[in-house]
């Protein structure tokens, strides 16, 4: 919550938003190679012809406050497709399971997909939760109308955040709302979704508490009481997981687990 206080980020301003969410869409493109769904699927991204990994090369941070969404899985869909933290360029691939593509057993009800430039160390212990991260650039879930394309860079307004536990480790969810949104004006915080979108926040807990159990495990747990954090939170988390990708990069703390760092 000290970084979040130090480096809190300024006062939205809505008009400003939308042209820089129609700049930064429009300055990245991505590029299919393979057949869909296959083994081989990927999506590459470029910017201005230039091959870029959408996990390196992507800003975090927008000058008017937002944050870039990296979106991998669109509304409505099941393949669960993700940026391969451990191929060169990190492009998007479908998961697999035991040699098989994977999917979630229903659809996901809202745009689902990464912040760049973030990392939830595996080797650093939450204080409160005792719980390490879990390896992967910090999920989020995006709760606008409209479904993004796979692929895409959206600017978003992060304003909440869950702390889910899976399988001991611990994965955030930050909940954001894309810029061009009509209701984005409207959405600044955590009690602003619930006034916005009311029963919303809870159906994002439960569907990720209860998305593997049509395979028999357990339901994923969550932190911090079951509690959508605020936005002063949600913060402080990515100003930590940004750190913490840092560190990663530059050699500070030690890649272990075999991440493509370019």
């Amino acid at each position: 919550q000290r970084v979040a206080q130090a480096l809190r980020a300024p006062a939205f301003r809505p008009r400003v938003a939308f042209h820089a969410a129609r700049a930064v869409s429009a300055k990245y493109a991505s590029e299919k190679k393979g057949d869909y769904p296959s083994m081989d699927f990927r999506i590459f991204f470029s910017e201005d012809g230039k091959p870029v990994s959408p996990w390196h090369n992507v800003p975090l941070h927008n000058a008017d406050g937002t944050v870039n969404f990296i979106c991998e899985i669109p509304k409505e869909t099941k393949a669960k497709m993700e940026v391969a933290t451990d191929e060169e360029l990190t492009p998007i691939k479908q998961d697999t399971k035991k040699g098989k593509l994977r999917d979630y057993p229903y659809n996901i009800n809202w745009n689902y997909g990464m912040l760049p430039q973030t990392w939830e160390d595996p080797g650093h212990e939450h204080p409160e939760m005792k719980v390490m991260g879990d390896n992967d650039p910090v999920d989020v879930v995006e709760i606008g109308s409209a479904a993004l394309e796979m692929g895409s860079v959206t600017p978003v307004k992060p304003v909440g955040v869950y702390a889910m536990i899976d399988d001991g480790e611990l994965d955030w969810k930050v909940i954001a709302i894309s810029a061009a949104d009509p209701k984005a004006k409207d959405v600044n915080d955590v009690e602003d979704v619930e006034k916005h979108f009311p029963g919303e926040l809870e159906k994002i807990r439960v569907w990720f508490r209860d998305y593997k159990t049509p395979d028999g495990k357990p339901q994923n747990k969550f932190g911090l009481d079951d509690k959508c954090m605020n936005k002063e939170y949600t913060m402080g988390v990515i100003e930590e997981t940004s750190k913490f990708y840092q560190d990663l990069v530059s050699g500070k703390t030690e890649n272990k687990k075999g991440l493509s760092l370019k």
